[in-house]
Parts: C-alpha cells; sequence; structure tokens
C-alpha cells in the first residue's frame, strides 16, 4: 500500500466501524459515473449510495439517501452543476459538495464555490485524488486541484484598477449589476427588466469596460467590494464565495 493508499485507509477508519464514508455522484456521463462508482465501492471505507444522471434527478434522490459528500458534474442536460449545488445546500446544509469537472475558467470555479461547493477537482486528476479528497472535506478541508488553487490565488492577486473619471456606472447597468449578483442569467435579467438578450449583453459589455474587469463574476466582485484588493488572512474570499443567504443572514 503507498501512501496516498494509506492515507485515504486510514480517513476511512476514523468513522465508525461499519459506517463507511456516503458518497453521491451526479454525473451525466455513464461511463464516468460507472468508473467513479467502481473506485468508491472497491475502496474500503467508502460507499457510492447514490447516483444520478442529471441535476433534477439528484435533487430528488440525494436527501432521501442523505450522503455525507456528492461529487458533482457541472455541464449536465437540464440544470446545471452549480444550480442543482445551491439547491442542494439549501435542502442539505450539512452535505459537502466536489465539484468534478473539465471546467477551470475563473467564472465556473467562483460560481461553484458560491453556490456551495467546498472543493473543486478536475477530471483528469487521478481516482486517488478524488478519493483523498473525499476524506479530506470531511475534515474541514477544501480539495482542490493545484491548477485551480492556482487560477484563485492569481485571480485574487490582481489589483483592482479603479474606474477612470467619466466612466460611472448608468442607472441601467446598476439594476443589471443588482439581478446579476443574485445569480440570475442574461434571459432572467432581460425577462425582468423588458429587455432582449443583445442589450444585456450590451450593457454588460460596457459595464466590464468601465470596471476594468473580463467576465460577470468579476463584474459583480468589483461592483459590490469597489477598490478593495483582497489579501490574505482579511476573510475576503470566505466572505465573498459565502452562498449568498449566508452572507445575508451573517449582516
Amino acid at each position: 500500500m503507498n501512501p496516498r493508499q494509506q492515507n485515504v485507509a486510514e480517513t476511512a477508519q476514523t468513522a465508525p466501524a461499519q459506517s463507511p464514508i456516503t458518497v453521491a455522484v451526479v454525473e451525466d456521463s455513464a461511463t464516468v459515473r460507472r468508473n467513479l462508482i467502481r473506485w468508491l465501492d472497491r475502496t474500503p471505507g467508502f460507499k457510492c449510495v447514490c447516483s444520478c444522471a442529471n441535476g433534477a434527478e439528484a435533487l430528488q434522490a440525494i436527501p432521501k439517501h442523505r450522503p455525507q459528500v456528492v461529487l458533482m458534474d457541472i455541464q449536465m442536460p437540464g440544470m446545471s452543476g452549480v444550480d442543482c449545488t445551491a439547491q442542494l445546500k439549501h435542502l442539505l446544509p450539512s452535505v459537502q459538495i466536489i465539484v468534478l469537472t473539465v471546467y477551470e475558467d475563473t467564472e465556473t470555479i467562483f460560481n461553484a464555490l458560491r453556490a456551495g461547493a467546498c472543493g473543486y477537482l478536475l477530471k483528469r486528476c487521478p481516482p486517488q485524488e478524488i478519493l483523498d479528497a473525499i476524506g479530506a472535506i470531511l475534515h474541514g478541508g477544501a480539495p482542490m486541484t493545484n491548477a485551480i488553487a492556482r487560477k484563485l490565488v492569481a485571480a485574487f492577486q490582481e489589483p483592482v484598477p479603479q474606474t477612470a473619471p467619466g466612466t460611472a456606472l448608468s442607472a441601467r447597468e446598476r439594476e443589471i449589476l443588482d439581478l446579476l449578483a443574485e445569480g440570475l442569467t442574461n434571459k432572467e435579467i432581460g425577462t425582468r427588466l423588458n429587455l432582449s438578450q443583445f442589450t444585456v449583453k450590451n450593457h454588460l459589455a460596457h459595464v466590464f469596460e468601465k470596471l476594468h474587469v473580463r467576465c460577470r463574476t468579476e463584474a459583480v466582485m468589483a461592483y459590490l467590494h469597489p477598490g478593495q484588493n483582497p489579501e490574505p488572512g482579511t476573510g475576503f474570499l470566505r466572505r465573498l464565495l459565502a452562498p449568498r443567504d449566508d452572507r445575508q443572514g451573517g449582516a
């Protein structure tokens, strides 16, 4: 047994006898789903209690099985993994969710973490890393693939440029940012404000230029925290990525 396998075995042994770590898998690829189930069930101390092919199915099945950990895909037909994560955390606040995906862009990472995920792994990582992450998250860790962790660090080390004079946000742009901060899509924002999706995108393009940002998540960050440059130890990352209900409850 190599050191990594020994670490997983020791983690699993910390649970009471005959009580393996229970895991649910939410993944639309039948092959990937089957492999994850096999790795879990063949490893002592782990048990897959539920597997789902999409978000709607997950919201029906997972609350019945109440697993300790959920492995969540991001891109699925119908409901996205981000939306599914947010709803599962509302139904089961104690469940620990690890995103397992091929997407490694900053916006997707932030959206998943803000929705309630506590870990973010790429599908190309070895099975042992997934098993280690499951054990770590139950001990208060926030497991992330090294590449993801570096992206988070880089994103929060970038200085936030000050908006130049004469580029103040319009009332309409602020309306759109307020709705964006609530998690609405361009289509939903358009419906709420009686605008076309094209008009919403056009407003957002102007917002990106004014705030010197590159994506929706960065725009919300710059809008909600103008001029704030997060530093280690300030708690900024924790507050920003906290689910919206938690931030409001602590106000």
